[in-house]
């Protein structure tokens, strides 16, 4: 009979490790978190230095029984939870519960799910590290403060069921502020020049463009059509002619593996995968895919980091796999290694393949297809992190018209390096092209063929996607690798925000409480603060601040703020906005008013007449010979439109018929 019990999260991950182990180990799996705090009080003794209450989660009830049974016979347990905070608390909480003087406790963790690196970490187990968990615990109560208390705030002045958070909060403030910043937006004209040319002798099949850039060796400015209609008359008339050649050589470096946030924005540029899924399918990816005679294998290492460190053997297989399979110009001649930022906790690796001689294409048949899209992703990012760089060579050449001045370039690729498996698009031109510019030389006169004016706009700054949020909250400091799927998915849940062709858009709803917030919580939701507090709770982990001193500094001044807004917040609830609509069961006016899914039609005569309906989009209904309006509505799946006309009109649809072809991101 097995003498020890392993503890993970997940069945995946429980199956892939159970061929690691031999036969005196049983692997079973926690499904997460088995004890939390109570979800219907605030659950945290405020007067007795913040002390939780923690309790079995009802629904898991039923799993920590299995465990202690399963335990009853073991001489020792194993806490094999994720290698984070949360899996350090999971591990304390099991530890707690399962707790009995003649049985042993071990912490085991592992960065990737191999055999190698699950057979070392049972050879050296450890204790469970208590500043992990006091972080942990931190953060759960520092958040529970302030939802359980903030909530019923909004509760009272907006509408039930609302709720407020640390994070997601000030995530909310950046796209409400940002949806400002272009409604704010004035468009300015601008107008550009570009010249077609062409070398003396050559035919005009041969040509190349120019664009204007300067006037008088200053930067050229053309603000309205006079203007550039003016300097077109000009340069019709002017001799072109070669006055400047530059040639410079550039070399790139390939990029860092993938952290946690880098991974979300790539994962989204390239396969506009939302957050949530990018993780998700990581998860599966990490905890263990079935691959033909092996069975369950971790494809990847743990896919929840601030690190870009890579550990001597991947970084050794990684290279032997470039000299065999590129040769010798792709094979840097001493190693490339990558700095992390300032706080990353460098115990972890970024994320990368388990086995870099794992090739996506050897996989393929045992992917699905997200699976074999964020693997190709990651292992391409990964083994191009060790390749050579890439040489570019950029000629520009400057065209003189008078008092203005032409310009032309064009790059060429010397050397692939890096990019032949990892190709990084340029933050102004998109991915570099060889382009078209004959071989010119300084004095040369030149045709011209065309002059092409054109007019443009300045454009607003764009919605936030799940990648520039993640970037921004990232550069501020906001959250951790945790944190960021989830925050982004909470708000969406909540309706304070909603996809809008793959962006981030505010509701009305996200926008008033983010005001209200904002207003007589303005610590809560300042940028600068949220970020030193999550520097405070690394401070935890580091054994350099004391859990409970951190939460007393915070807890006061927040409860005095607190009281002051439960008398001084606008009352959005019992703000009430007439309309020329009547009630159908009474006849009297009906009045726009704020409930818990955003604005609605209320009879003025409630609570005597209760009747009641949303606000129609406005927008004819398209079923087959309707008269009905099209109403948003929200079920478990999410917002919908469907027709007023309900039951009589089934009409359904995810989008109004004017934003249908828009993409939506899963």
């Amino acid at each position: 009979m097995a003498k020890n019990l392993v503890i993970v999260e997940s069945p995946a991950k429980s199956k892939t490790i159970k061929k690691y182990l031999g036969d005196d180990y049983v692997v079973e799996a926690s499904m997460g978190h088995l004890i939390d705090l109570p979800k219907k009080k605030i659950g945290v003794d405020v007067e007795n230095d913040f002390k939780p209450e923690y309790i079995v989660i009802p629904e898991r009830r039923k799993n920590l029984a299995a465990l202690k049974k399963e335990a009853r016979t073991k001489d020792a347990i194993y806490l094999a939870a994720d290698p984070d905070r949360e899996g350090e608390a999971i591990s304390w909480h099991l530890k707690n519960a399962l707790q009995d003087d003649k049985k042993k406790f071990y912490r085991v963790s592992f960065d990737e799910i191999t055999k190698d690196a699950v057979q070392a970490a049972f050879k050296h187990p450890r204790e469970i590290d208590m500043n992990l968990v006091n972080a942990q615990q931190a953060r759960r109560i520092l958040d529970r403060l302030v939802g359980y208390t903030l909530s019923p705030l909004l509760w009272k002045k907006v509408s039930r069921g609302l709720s407020a958070g640390r994070v997601q909060s000030v995530a909310v403030r950046l796209i409400v502020e940002r949806e400002d910043d272009i409604k704010k937006f004035n468009a300015e004209e601008y107008w550009e020049i570009e010249a077609q040319l062409k070398r003396k002798g050559d035919t005009p099949k041969e040509k190349f463009s120019a664009k204007l850039e300067k006037y008088q060796d200053k930067p050229i400015d053309l603000k309205k059509q006079p203007e550039s209609d003016k300097a077109v008359e000009i340069l019709k008339k002017s001799f072109f002619l070669v006055s400047d050649i530059r040639e410079t050589k550039k070399r790139k470096k390939p990029s860092a593996p993938f952290t946690t946030s880098k991974l979300q924005q790539e994962s989204f540029n390239r396969l506009r995968f939302s957050s949530v899924k990018t993780m998700h399918v990581a998860q599966t990816l990490y905890e263990g895919v079935e691959i033909g005679a092996e069975g369950g294998i971790g494809l990847i290492t743990y896919m929840r980091t601030d690190s870009v460190r890579i550990s001597k053997d991947a970084q050794e297989a990684a290279r032997s796999y470039i000299l065999e399979k590129y040769g010798k110009r792709y094979y840097p001649e001493a190693p490339n290694f990558y700095k992390s930022k300032k706080l990353a906790q460098e115990a972890h690796e970024s994320i990368r393949p388990t086995l870099p001689l794992r090739e996506p294409q050897s996989v393929k048949d045992y992917l699905n297809h997200d699976q074999l899209k964020l693997y190709t992703l990651i292992w391409n990012r990964f083994v191009s992190s060790q390749m050579s760089e890439s040489i570019l060579s950029q000629t520009t050449a400057d065209i003189k018209a008078g008092d203005y001045l032409f310009r032309t370039s064009l790059t060429k690729v010397i050397f692939d390096g890096y990019a032949v498996l990892y190709e990084v698009e340029s933050e102004e031109k998109g991915k570099v092209s060889e382009g078209k510019m004959p071989q010119l030389s300084v004095d040369e006169p030149l045709d011209l063929l065309e002059l092409i004016p054109s007019q443009h706009f300045t454009k607003p700054p764009p919605r936030y996607s799940d990648a520039s949020l993640v970037k921004v909250l990232e550069e501020l400091g906001i959250g951790r690798p945790s944190t960021y799927a989830p925050t982004i998915s909470t708000v969406v849940t909540r309706d304070y925000v909603r996809r809008d062709a793959g962006y981030l858009k505010p509701t009305e709803l996200g926008t008033i409480v983010t005001r209200l917030l904002l207003e007589h919580f303005p610590k809560v939701l300042d940028y600068e603060f949220t970020a030193k507090m999550e520097d405070e709770l690394d401070g935890i982990e580091d054994g350099e601040i004391d859990w409970v001193t951190l939460l007393k500094g915070f807890y006061s001044p927040f409860m005095h703020t607190v009281d002051k807004a439960k008398i001084a917040m606008r009352d959005v609830k019992k703000e009430i906005v007439p309309t020329n609509e009547v009630c159908e069961l009474c006849g009297k006016p009906m009045v726009i008013k704020w409930g818990r899914r955003g604005k609605f039609l209320s009879c003025s005569d409630y609570p005597k007449c209760k009747s009641a309906k949303s606000i129609t989009s406005g927008v004819k209904c398209p079923g087959p010979g309707c008269t009905g309006e099209l109403v948003e509505r929200r079920s478990t799946r999410g917002i919908f439109y469907g027709c007023t006309k309900f039951p009589a009109c089934r009409y359904t649809a995810r989008r109004l018929p004017s934003d249908e072809g828009k993409e939506e991101i899963t």
